[in-house]
């Protein structure tokens, strides 16, 4: 097992670095204090890029179709709130220990035991991208059909794809701008697209406002559904926050995540709600949930490029943050180090493609029902592990150890599969209140059986040294650096040495 020292010494592997080669790759190394490039602005258009998806149009109108507009509003926003709780939680894996989500699963499922529910979500991903790349395929086959009259939207979801694949492999910086360029444009055209919606209501003497649909939609329903939405972001949030700039030697919770808090409790339930009016708004003013296909048969010329634009950054930027990194990296979690950052692009790609995701949409809330439920058990257990067990505390250099405390039974942690089986199991028999039901039985599972058993007979090193701070990175101003003599070392940013193996900006 790796001892650590001191609180800058270092972690000496139980067995030579070439025996641990498939838990260790360039990308999904832990992120240094000075290799964080996102801030606060950038965190928010990356958040508003992301909730900007056509999905979220549907929402909306599902709700009013029972219930007033307002009301489905307030839900929406409340779900999104109640999220960002959830978010900001798993976010510290990120912005504490600069993880990844597939490398910190390697604590509470095990070395091997990881891939079941990190692989689960990586083709989860991988198929949203298949799915948001066809729609944005849709859109550019409009534009050019509508100026050129070519038709061929499977020439535009290939090229739409490897554009993407592309944008994403170029890393954080290049996905942060992105977003930064397509949020502005994007809530500008979604502002146009409110007022030209409720225009064409009162054209037929309706009130948005008072109008109620005749369906029966549960509003706890539609709450736990909108959390389903995001389970996925709410369990691999540190993928992104781990780019997050955060102050080194902040021991404070909230100071320390200060940039993760306004794009989460603010950008992302606040644009969420506000897509989902228009969804909504669309259904009252048309029948019609996808506000692009109303205002689209209204007109025609710049009003149908710039609809169709919108579009296009909204399925570009949502893919590469929320869907294409993800993915990678949990194949590469899987596949190291002979699968690469890139090579993991290009397998999203081709699985993202092979799910058929022009079928999928047909579907897409099925879909939504189902990963989400199953995936809310994921959430619960790393809450669990992060701080009911560990208490922020995480023996990091034994993530990357074969012969390390995270081997557990023969790679793979009981308690982790158990808790994910029996909470996700019922999440799905419980499917309209999923996310509630598969998040705390997960949790209270997790944690009695690791109490109960596993501690007893794999000991961890950050609770038997009585969560010594030596376990810690950002609150006391370190980094977990892995250098070329094949070690890791908790060094400040100013003494990581030149030969200190970088990792990539991915």
């Amino acid at each position: 097992m790796a001892q650590p020292h001191d609180i800058g010494g270092a972690f000496a592997p139980s067995k030579p670095d070439t025996d641990r080669q498939h838990l260790l790759e360039a990308s999904i190394l832990p992120v240094w204090l000075n290799q964080r490039t996102i801030g606060f602005f950038g965190f928010i258009w990356l958040w508003i890029g992301m909730a900007v998806i056509i999905a979220t149009f549907q929402l909306g109108a599902g709700g009013v179709a029972g219930l007033p507009l307002h009301q489905v509003v307030a839900i929406i926003f409340i779900a999104n709130l109640m999220l960002g709780v959830v978010m900001s939680l798993t976010a510290d894996i990120g912005t504490e220990h600069g993880l990844s989500f597939a490398v910190y699963l390697r604590a509470p499922f095990g070395l091997k035991g990881t891939h079941l529910p990190a692989v689960s979500r990586g083709v989860v991903a991988a198929i949203w991208f298949g799915v948001q790349t066809y729609l944005g395929a849709l859109a550019l086959n409009g534009i050019v059909e509508y100026l050129w009259g070519l038709d061929n939207w499977i020439l535009w979801y290939a090229l739409f794809a490897v554009v993407q694949i592309i944008n994403t492999a170029l890393g954080i910086r290049a996905v942060e701008l992105l977003a930064s360029i397509a949020a502005p444009c994007i809530v500008a055209i979604s502002v146009w697209m409110y007022f030209t919606l409720d225009v064409l209501a009162e054209t037929q003497g309706i009130n948005i406002w008072t109008f109620v649909g005749d369906q029966d939609v549960a509003a706890l329903g539609l709450f736990f559904a909108n959390m389903a939405f995001w389970s996925a972001l709410a369990v691999d949030i540190p993928n992104l926050t781990r780019f997050l700039r955060a102050p080194g030697g902040e021991r404070g919770f909230f100071r320390r995540n200060r940039n993760v808090f306004v794009a989460q409790f603010l950008a992302l339930p606040a644009t969420q709600a506000w897509i989902a009016l228009i969804g909504g708004v669309s259904f009252i003013a048309a029948g019609d949930w996808n506000p692009v296909t109303v205002i689209q048969g209204q007109g025609g010329g710049l009003t149908l490029i710039a609809l169709l634009l919108m579009v296009i950054l909204a399925q570009w930027s949502t893919n590469n943050a929320a869907n294409l990194i993800p993915a990678a990296l949990t194949f590469v979690n899987a596949g190291a180090p002979r699968v690469s950052y890139p090579v993991a692009l290009v397998i999203a790609g081709v699985i993202g493609t092979a799910s058929m995701p022009w079928l999928i949409l047909d579907n897409l809330f099925t879909f939504l029902s189902y990963y989400g439920a199953v995936l809310s058990a994921v959430g619960g257990i790393m809450v669990a592990d992060y701080y009911l067990l560990r208490r922020r505390r995480l023996n990091v250099p034994a993530l990357f150890d074969t012969e390390g405390q995270f081997r557990f039974m023969n790679g793979v942690n009981p308690a982790g599969l158990i808790a994910w089986i029996v909470g996700g199991g019922l999440a799905l028999v419980f499917l309209e209140y999923a996310y509630a039901v598969g998040f705390v039985t997960a949790l209270v599972v997790y944690v009695v059986l690791m109490k109960a058993w596993i501690l007893r007979r794999y000991p961890q090193e950050e609770l038997e040294s009585g969560f010594d701070d030596r376990f810690l990175a950002t609150s006391v101003d370190r980094n977990w650096v892995y250098t070329e003599q094949g070690r890791f070392e908790r060094l400040r940013t100013d003494d990581i040495p030149a030969s200190a193996l970088k990792r990539e900006d991915r």
